[in-house]
């Protein structure tokens, strides 16, 4: 059973959502505001449910902090129409985020969307090579793992950030969409002003170094794609 850490300072949000998860065959776990999230992080959560308001740390910088020891899921919850928020939470390595208020359906399958990137899946595994590993230019992934490695130095990707790399390694050299890549990656259809699969490109980019043979790691075909350079 995934266990979820449900962090909002609305007490009457928290119980409702506690109380769908939980029939939704989660086991879910509550902290009040960032602090007590932060207290709670030694436990094993396959997600955690962020908002971005709360008194004593608010969500943004509890994302922060979280970053600085774990890779565990992060999805942020915002206020409808705050995209600085979600911005912001993208760059800081949340996985996605849902405006408020939002359908209770809808959350399930982000919540689904998320927790199957960072699992290993039967497809997975059959595409597994060399023992779980995927290798491309001094670049090693570790399928099981969910790792990425460049030569001995671990990149320390998110669950979003690795399966972004993961589509763009097993494509190399071809056109990936953007529509492709939300539906793959995040596990829902790209809307118009949606710049997460962009967002998660750019950490992405941040986090790998220069390669051996100077070519860089992506083109971007605007209003297009992405596609990983081959040798």
């Amino acid at each position: 059973m995934s266990k979820i850490l449900l962090v909002d300072d609305d007490t009457e949000l928290t119980d409702l959502l506690a109380e769908v998860l939980s029939l939704s065959g989660f086991d879910i776990d509550v902290a009040n505001n960032g602090q007590e999230a932060l207290d709670k992080l030694n436990q094993d959560y396959s997600l955690i449910l962020l908002d971005v308001m709360m008194p004593v740390l608010n969500g943004i910088e509890t994302l922060k902090r979280i970053r600085q020891q774990s890779n565990v899921p992060v999805m942020m919850l915002t206020a409808r129409g705050e995209e600085i928020d979600r911005v912001l939470g993208l760059e800081l390595g949340a996985d996605d985020y849902l405006p408020k208020p939002f359908n209770d359906r809808e959350l399930i399958a982000r919540i689904k969307a998320i927790l199957r990137r960072s699992t290993i899946s039967e497809d997975l595994e059959a595409k597994q090579e060399e023992n779980g590993w995927v290798s491309f230019c001094e670049l090693k992934l570790h399928l099981g793992h969910q790792q990425a490695f460049y030569k001995t130095q671990d990149l320390l990707l998110t669950a979003s950030e690795f399966a972004l790399l993961e589509v763009l390694v097993h494509s190399q050299g071809k056109l990936i969409t953007r529509e492709e890549l939300s539906m793959n990656v995040l596990g829902k259809p790209l809307t118009p002003f949606d710049r997460s699969i962009d967002m998660h490109m750019s950490n992405l980019r941040k986090k790998l170094p220069p390669r051996e043979d100077g070519l860089p790691w992506f083109r971007t075909l605007r209003g297009r794609g992405y596609l990983l350079i081959s040798k």
